[in-house]
């Protein structure tokens, strides 16, 4: 289904492959009413240590003449995955002899060999708290595979104004059936101002398979 963030509908596809050098696709619908120029189009992901794009030969992105407006265009970008990650598209062009950027909203892509994914992380707060005040972080994991003996774990890290990393919880994940959720927390008591940054990692046995991070900014009661 395609998504829309003005003055473009996107789609990337497919959302779900395996390990190794694999292909997406972008459909990319020009739903404004002006004519977009010298498009440079880029593919980005937040984890390149589990999936990056193989821009080779395209050095710089894929490269569209002009997209006129209900014009649809589809661009394909190789990408090499080991492991599930966020990524997003970027658009540089020219409308009307004025310069044009747009970036798109993440899209999730699974690796189907993973047992199991982080779904979302949620912060049980408002965006600002208070210094003293306890907060809670939620994390849904859904399980992808049932795999015998699986040796899911899941770890709670927060990182302080004062850049300290510190783990807040490790929490041992057993029997999540297929298609299932389960609902973990952790909770931690900021005790600086400043901007607080909440990790939550996904790992089977030694190797980290997924990972969300979430922020909240704690000031003076």
């Amino acid at each position: 289904m395609l998504r829309l963030k003005h003055p473009i509908e996107y789609e990337l596809n497919p959302t779900e492959m395996d390990k190794g050098k694999q292909w997406l696709t972008l459909t990319l619908k020009n739903t404004g009413n002006k004519t977009l120029k010298r498009l440079g189009v880029e593919l980005h992901s937040l984890d390149t240590f589990y999936l990056f794009p193989l821009i080779f030969p395209y050095a710089f992105g894929h490269y569209i003449g002009e997209l006129k407006p209900n014009e649809e265009r589809e661009v394909v970008f190789q990408v090499n995955a080991s492991g599930s990650a966020d990524v997003y598209a970027t658009i540089s062009a020219r409308t009307n002899g004025d310069y044009f950027w747009w970036e798109s909203g993440w899209t999730h892509i699974s690796v189907t060999e993973e047992k199991a994914e982080i779904g979302r992380l949620l912060v049980l707060s408002n965006p600002y708290t208070k210094i003293g005040k306890t907060i809670s972080a939620e994390a849904t994991i859904k399980g992808l595979r049932k795999v015998m003996g699986q040796e899911l774990k899941l770890e709670f890290w927060v990182e302080t104004p004062s850049e300290k990393m510190e783990k807040q919880a490790t929490i041992d994940i057993k029997d999540l059936p297929v298609g299932e959720e389960a609902r973990y927390t952790a909770e931690f008591t900021p005790k600086e101002t400043g901007l607080y940054t909440i990790y939550a990692y996904l790992y089977d046995g030694w190797r980290r398979i997924d990972r969300k991070i979430e922020r909240i900014y704690a000031q003076k009661k």
